[in-house]
């Protein structure tokens, strides 16, 4: 993301929210310099002749969006979207991608989409050297040969600006009858680079309970509504107890959506009883983003309509995974920062939406992005209006996307 000077913009009519309590939330302009600095706060601001304008209407305006758990490695993976797919045009303006690439090929994802993009770009790095190049097709973790620790070492010491942590898929359909070792052997990495570890949870084993008694304060546990026999936190009250205990110490639950992660039965359980997720997260690529997912507006709907407060959604789509990937968010709202925002609405609707396991539910409260700013530069955004549906045939047999 190479900064550019353009000409300056003017935001006006927005209402700031999530900026802390310093920021009053009532309607106000902001003009942001050519440089992509604020150059101005308050209301009624007079613009520069040149200056482009954009009319908030009301709107609310939050940090720029972060998406915590994305596969954007477009070209590397046979899974992988690219990044405008899922970036700033769904309002979105850091992806994190979640283990696409391995240590084998993150230089390829390096120079030909993180360099490149429009938006930032952070990486977990998969703890298996080939990443998702045929993701579950070639799993990436079947035996201690799919690891090499001193090149995982040295491949951060080559792009520590860009990973940001480790990911490990801990499920059967990657790991077989290996269980929980893999997590073992990640989390024994992470401390030597003194990283957080990002774990998929899924298809027994390994267990969801093995999972969180490895990860420590930091870590991610993402899937962790889920509504997968074997790994529900609803089956079993002692896997409930445990997630809440690790919750509080630390532990961060991602929502992780994808194709196969999310059970709004589950979500709203643990809602109820006082479980929130750390963070909001989509899981974006090519096998769920035209079904079930869509987006992140729509994930954040979709956790708004099970009972997740307002506040609390934006906050885990912003300071949360911000402080997962050490993103400073102090102060975004102020003269001389560099401008990173979403202009969003919250309209009324009639939707219906379906979860991994088919649920569906009506939503009538829809997060509905405007635009994303990076710099001076305003993006027009929307949510993702999805395709019909086909029936596709895969390594697993049929289903629709």
């Amino acid at each position: 993301m190479t900064p550019a000077t353009r000409q300056p913009l003017l935001i006006a009519n927005v209402k700031p929210v999530a900026f802390g309590p310093a920021i009053p939330a009532a309607a106000t302009d902001i003009l942001v310099g050519g440089d992509g600095r604020i150059a101005a706060i308050g209301a009624g601001l007079a613009a520069p002749v040149d200056a482009e304008r954009i009319d908030g209407k009301g709107a609310f305006i939050s940090p720029g969006w972060v998406d915590l758990h994305v596969h954007v490695w477009h070209g590397g993976t046979d899974i992988s979207l690219r990044p405008s797919d899922c970036g700033a045009e769904r309002g979105v303006t850091t992806m994190v991608d979640a283990g696409s690439a391995g240590e084998a090929n993150f230089h390829g994802f390096r120079e030909y989409v993180i360099e490149p993009a429009r938006e930032r770009i952070k990486a977990f790095l998969n703890l298996g050297s080939i990443g998702l190049v045929a993701c579950n097709r070639v799993p990436e973790l079947r035996d201690i040969k799919d690891i090499d620790l001193d090149r995982i070492i040295e491949c951060y010491a080559e792009n520590s600006e860009h990973i940001v942590g480790l990911k490990v898929r801990a499920s059967h359909v990657i790991t077989g009858s290996w269980g929980v070792t893999p997590v073992k052997l990640g989390k024994k990495i992470a401390k030597i680079l003194k990283l957080p570890m990002m774990v998929h949870v899924g298809e027994p084993p390994a267990l969801y309970d093995e999972v969180l008694e490895i990860l420590g304060p930091g870590d991610v546990v993402t899937h962790c509504f889920n509504g997968k026999a074997g790994s529900s936190i609803l089956e079993d009250e002692d896997l409930f107890k445990l997630a809440e205990r690790c919750a509080a110490e630390g532990v961060r639950l991602d929502i992780g959506h994808g194709g196969a992660s999310f059970s709004f039965k589950v979500a709203e359980a643990a809602i109820q009883r006082g479980l929130m997720p750390f963070s909001i997260s989509t899981d974006l690529h090519n096998r769920c983003m035209n079904f079930p997912v869509w987006d992140l507006a729509t994930t954040m709907s979709k956790l708004l309509s099970v009972g997740m407060p307002f506040d609390a959604i934006i906050q885990a789509v912003t300071h949360a995974p911000a402080s997962v990937i050490k993103l400073d968010m102090t102060d975004r709202l102020t003269v001389g920062q560099r401008a990173d925002f979403t202009i969003f609405d919250l309209i009324d609707g009639d939707l219906e939406a379906t979860d991994s396991n088919g649920d569906v539910s009506r939503l009538a409260r829809l997060f509905e992005p405007r635009h994303a700013v990076i710099g001076a530069e305003p993006i027009t955004a929307s949510r993702y209006v999805p395709r019909p549906r086909r029936l596709v045939r895969h390594s697993h047999g049929l289903s629709w996307r």
